[in-house]
């Protein structure tokens, strides 16, 4: 038996830990590269991370997914045109998609899906059906899972319990045509504004309000400049995971499988990650002196209505009309 002295010992047990990321690299015969936006406390982060594992198991390490948040692989249109081209693999992309998928546009409408349940009951149903092909025949991405976006809910320094109590309100919107009118509908003030100058606006007075995610109200600190949270839930939406169909095509049948149940793993990970978020929000908020008021969403959507239908793209207006009529 040979025995090693420390020195000896020590450079030997250095040249094995040396060697193992090799042999980790050379393991997987697919690399898959998911880039998205959100930063990693985000949900839809976790999820993705929950996703990689799961392709691993179950590809007994065959295909390994990276995962690249904060914009690092590029910002969404990129990762879009990237994912059509075959320079790109995976993104997290919702509404965006609208600009090759007129139905991707259904994902984002205000008061199309008063509640978290109808939400599901689209995205999982037929009518989620029709816009996840069409997504795939018309962009060439493939969605395998979807993911639930905060309700935006309108932040003010007077409470709204009602479309009347918008009457003369200054209110900062993204520059959605869509947004705007429908605002204007409800008897607000719309301006839209780039985000980075809302809470300076707020404070100065320039406006009265914004509209947006608990998440985002928390991470901009609106409670130093706004004392209400108005529940009014306006646009409830959801955002698919996907792949580039030319990834999609390089996996075998067996690996496709397993990436589909690895979305479907993920896709309920995310749910429970994003329901207990928003509990954690609301509570954060009130603690930092924000007031919680249960706004009239059934008086907005009613006047919202005829502003959304007037508004949508023709070739998505029958099934918003469809989803109104749904809710009674």
């Amino acid at each position: 038996m040979v025995k090693l002295n420390r020195r000896q010992f020590t450079a030997l047990a250095g040249a094995s830990l040396l060697t193992t990321p090799a042999i980790r690299a050379h393991a997987a015969d697919v690399t898959i590269k998911l880039g998205h936006l959100a930063n990693e406390e985000n949900s839809w982060h976790k999820a993705s991370l929950k996703f990689g594992e799961e392709v691993a198991r179950l590809t007994d390490g065959r295909v390994e997914v990276q995962v690249f948040p904060n914009e690092s692989l590029g910002k969404e249109i990129d990762l879009i045109n990237g994912m059509q081209l075959g320079t790109a693999d995976m993104t997290i992309t919702g509404e965006s998609l609208q600009n090759w998928s007129p139905m991707a546009a259904l994902l984002a409408v205000p008061y199309a899906y008063l509640t978290l349940e109808q939400m599901d009951e689209v995205a999982a149903g037929d009518i989620g059906t029709q816009i996840k092909e069409e997504i795939l025949a018309k962009a060439q991405i493939r969605p395998i899972a979807y993911f639930a976006r905060g309700p935006r809910n309108l932040t003010s320094n007077r409470e709204v319990m009602t479309p009347e109590d918008l009457n003369g309100l200054k209110l900062r919107v993204p520059n959605v045509p869509l947004f705007v009118k429908t605002w204007e509908a409800l008897g607000a003030q719309p301006t839209p504004m780039a985000f980075s100058e809302v809470f300076t606006s707020l404070q100065n007075g320039t406006i009265d309000a914004q509209e947006n995610p608990l998440a985002l109200i928390e991470s901009a600190n609106f409670n130093e400049v706004q004392k209400f949270v108005n529940k009014t839930e306006h646009v409830r939406s959801w955002i698919y995971l996907t792949i580039s169909e030319m990834t999609w095509g390089r996996l075998s049948a067996e690996d496709q499988e397993a990436v589909t149940q690895a979305a479907e793993t993920a896709q309920q990970y995310e749910r429970e990650l994003f329901l207990a978020d928003e509990d954690r929000l609301t509570k954060a908020l009130q603690d930092k002196g924000m007031t919680f008021v249960e706004s009239d969403k059934a008086a907005f959507a009613a006047q919202a209505k005829d502003a959304v239908l007037a508004n949508v793209g023709d070739e998505i207006k029958p099934v918003v009309e469809e989803l109104f009529a749904a809710q009674g």
